[in-house]
């Protein structure tokens, strides 16, 4: 039997209470358990083999060895049940529908910094405070319309949320793509087991991102970098689902601060963009005017209310994982509600004796940089080397402000196929969420996986896969 070797670790195992099956997992169980090991083998080599001719490629900068590899998707899901769901559910609601509330103080009012509920020292030296935002008002008062949120589970079985998404959140193409290969692999169990659909997800970001204008059938466009982009992948696949055009920077002009797409037939006029370029690249005239990528005019466009963008330049500023640690007060202080998904412990490296727990205890913790993603300027101290602490105590003592450091997490654990059969791998979870007419959260997740025993990073710049997220309707 496919499980009968299968030992949980000593973390919260999704499937397993020490050699019990979880009652989300157990129809699944069922299935699986009539599969030899060769079927299950076969199986994931089909899978890979899809996302090869789907072209779910990706690209890593810093690999020398090729530009583009798969998000290794393991054929084994993770399922979530409905009650557990909707905890996820209200709690990134509750969350976004502060941190929309602060970013948008914080480019008018400032209330929040007045009053003394974070040090206005913090935000205004972040990188991502942009100063030409101040006073900007965003189509519908909406300043984040996508965010991707990473969520992570301790040993107790508690969700906690470690970090918050912004700015050009990625994978949300591999979540749905997954599902597809995954649905061919094990079609009966969608229905028996009651699988909440995520294949509407480009219906909704087509409706949201409609919704920012006024005209009654607005031009939408996905403004990508380029094909040589890490996420190009995605930035077709979300063009091509919507049934709107994929563009870059060369192909975009502005006149008499209107946005216009270059076309065969002529100029046609763009009302909404879905931008896939970071904020400081995306005007040369108003950012950085070294920037290749972006459109000269395009920020005067959108202030004057001519065309509108998601996400609203400027939002990153709460992408920032300083600002992150003070997201449970924002909450407090713009809701009046505490908390329904807790922060992770976090130490501000800006603060004296933060700092100085840090340098003296640097071996037990994980060092972030606050404006690094994609599990790059991170060191997991337990998991580094003499030299890395060494390296890691000396950039930190060098510039405070742009580190934090947070306990080493026990994340939960999945089961995986491995070539030694079936093995715990660590896991966090990355949900989707809208911010249109409404908040709404996809009924689904990627689920990012570890693939080498033990690690915990799951990032896949960094060498991790991915699992299909099935939430149940119970």
């Amino acid at each position: 039997m496919l499980f009968d070797q299968y030992k949980p670790s000593e973390h919260f195992d999704e499937m397993f209470e020490q050699q019990d099956c979880r009652g989300p997992y157990s129809e699944f169980k069922d299935h699986l358990q009539k599969f030899s090991k060769k079927k299950l083998f076969q199986l994931q080599d089909s899978a890979d083999k899809a996302q090869m001719s789907m072209g779910m490629t990706f690209n890593v900068y810093h690999d020398n060895q090729g530009i583009e590899k798969i998000l290794h998707l393991d054929l084994i899901p993770r399922i979530i049940s409905g009650k557990e769901w909707e905890i996820i559910e209200k709690g990134l609601i509750q969350r976004i529908t502060a941190l929309n509330m602060f970013i948008g103080d914080l480019y008018h009012e400032q209330r929040i910094l007045k009053e003394g509920i974070i040090p206005e020292e913090l935000v205004l030296t972040s990188q991502d405070f942009l100063k030409p935002c101040v006073g900007l008002n965003p189509p519908k008062g909406i300043w984040c319309h996508i965010t991707g949120s990473d969520i992570v589970r301790d040993k107790s079985g508690k969700f906690y949320v470690l970090e918050d998404n912004l700015r050009c959140p990625s994978g949300v193409s591999y979540l749905l793509e997954n599902r597809e290969i995954i649905k061919q692999a094990f079609p009966q169990l969608f229905s028996n087991i009651g699988v909440r659909p995520v294949s509407d997800y480009s219906n909704m970001l087509l409706a949201m991102l409609q919704n920012l204008s006024d005209k009654p059938n607005p031009t939408v466009v996905v403004l990508t970098p380029g094909i040589y982009n890490s996420a190009y992948f995605e930035h077709s696949y979300l063009a091509q689902q919507m049934g709107v055009e994929l563009v870059t920077g060369q192909d975009l002009i502005t006149q008499d601060n209107r946005v216009y797409m270059q076309t065969t037939k002529g100029l046609k006029q763009v009302d909404v963009i879905y931008r896939r370029i970071d904020d400081t690249f995306l005007d040369p005239n108003t950012f950085n005017p070294k920037s290749m990528l972006g459109v000269p005019g395009i920020f005067e466009a959108y202030k004057a209310g001519n065309v509108a963008l998601a996400n609203a330049p400027g939002t990153g500023v709460a992408d920032d994982k300083a600002i992150y640690a003070y997201v449970p007060r924002i909450i407090k202080f713009y809701l009046g509600e505490e908390p329904i998904l807790e922060n992770v412990p976090t130490y501000l490296c800006s603060e004296k004796e933060d700092l100085e727990y840090v340098l003296e205890n640097i071996e037990e913790l994980v060092v972030k940089e606050t404006n690094a993603a994609g599990g790059y300027g991170m060191m997991i101290g337990p998991k580094a080397s003499k030299e890395e602490h060494a390296k890691f105590r000396k950039l930190v003592a060098a510039e405070p402000r742009k580190y934090i450091a947070q306990p080493t997490l026990s994340l939960s654990t999945v089961p995986t196929i491995t070539e030694a059969g079936i093995a715990p791998r660590h896991v966090d979870l990355r949900p989707y969420i809208l911010y249109g007419k409404e908040i709404k959260v996809l009924p689904g997740a990627l689920t990012r996986v570890a693939l080498v025993e033990g690690s915990l990073v799951v990032n896949s710049s960094q060498g991790g896969g991915s699992k299909d997220t099935w939430v149940l309707f119970d």
